[in-house]
């Protein structure tokens, strides 16, 4: 299940809050003979990839959906999207990941449960299968179960940005789980406004970036189709852009993916397979990014994640 973008619910007392992760999304099977099977959002098994995870099974015990985000924790206790990059995709390294294990520790926030024993609870209201999660006891070393409030969304809102983080979860209470949908019952609310984008081409830089890429042509998908919405040349740094240019490479095209071509000279395509997030500050009326700076390559997400 996926929230929506968008403000604050006005009644705020029909809803629950909780912080939003900045990390990996994760499906956590346990079948209740001590294993468990991570998957990401695209379906794919990443286990492998995270093994401080593995005592999770026989923490809890017994067979049981989980729904929650994969962090790394800065000293403050804020979830670390650069540092846990180095921890993703590295599912056919066990022996990496296992180093990597000891020197950026991962943990598992858990949010949801969609499963328990024999019994599905996906058409059970929000309040009652957050009360079977919190129920479970699931805190560790490596997992906990953060708390939810009702109501008081603006002050929450407020604690989020005075603390560093993103933003909010809000959950309608009587929402029930719906697996695969983006649904208006979760609405995630951020501090800055963001944006998945797709990477279509981009245009070569000049002077000191002669040979590297000078701005990142970027899309949405809208309708079966990739919609062009701006260039993003600022936001990154040297390492980022020397690396971008060899992503680039491999995805060299001849054809324009946009279904909208943009007017933009010296441009060069890629076939739409690199997921990115910027950050703007709002949209034109043709639906254009207003000032956006690149944020973040998004290595966990396919275009199809976005859509």
């Amino acid at each position: 299940m996926l929230a929506t973008p968008g403000p604050l619910p006005t009644a705020d007392e029909q809803w629950a809050f909780e912080v939003k992760q900045d990390g990996q999304r994760a499906m956590v099977y346990l079948p209740g003979d001590g294993t468990v099977l991570l998957r990401a959002r695209s379906g794919t098994d990443i286990t492998a990839a995270y093994p401080e995870l593995a005592g999770l099974g026989p923490a809890l015990g017994r067979p049981a959906v989980l729904d929650g985000e994969i962090v790394v924790l800065d000293p403050e206790g804020r979830s670390d999207f650069e540092r846990l990059q180095s921890r993703m995709g590295l599912t056919g390294s066990p022996a990496k990941a296992a180093r990597m294990a000891a020197t950026v520790p991962v943990h598992l926030v858990l949010f949801d449960v969609v499963h328990l024993g024999q019994d599905s609870l996906v058409r059970t209201p929000y309040t009652e299968r957050r009360n079977v999660l919190e129920g479970l006891g699931v805190q560790g070393p490596y997992w906990s179960t953060p708390s939810a409030v009702t109501g008081h969304g603006a002050q929450a809102l407020e604690m989020t940005r005075s603390a560093g983080l993103e933003g909010l979860i809000a959950k309608r209470l009587t929402s029930r789980y719906e697996p695969g949908v983006r649904s208006r019952s979760w609405i995630k609310i951020r501090n800055v406004r963001t944006a998945d984008v797709v990477v279509g081409g981009w245009v070569p830089g000049r002077g000191r970036l002669t040979g590297l890429p000078g701005a990142l042509l970027v899309g949405q998908p809208r309708h079966g189709h990739l919609r062009y919405v701006g260039s993003v040349g600022t936001g990154w740094s040297d390492r980022e852009r020397t690396a971008f240019a060899h992503l680039l490479q491999e995805h060299t095209t001849d054809h324009c993916p946009f279904d909208n071509v943009p007017a933009v000279t010296g441009a060069r395509w890629v076939r739409p397979r690199l997921v990115g997030e910027v950050r703007y500050t709002t949209r034109t009326r043709a639906g254009l990014l207003r000032q956006p700076a690149w944020y973040r390559l998004r290595p966990d997400l396919t275009p199809d994640d976005i859509m």
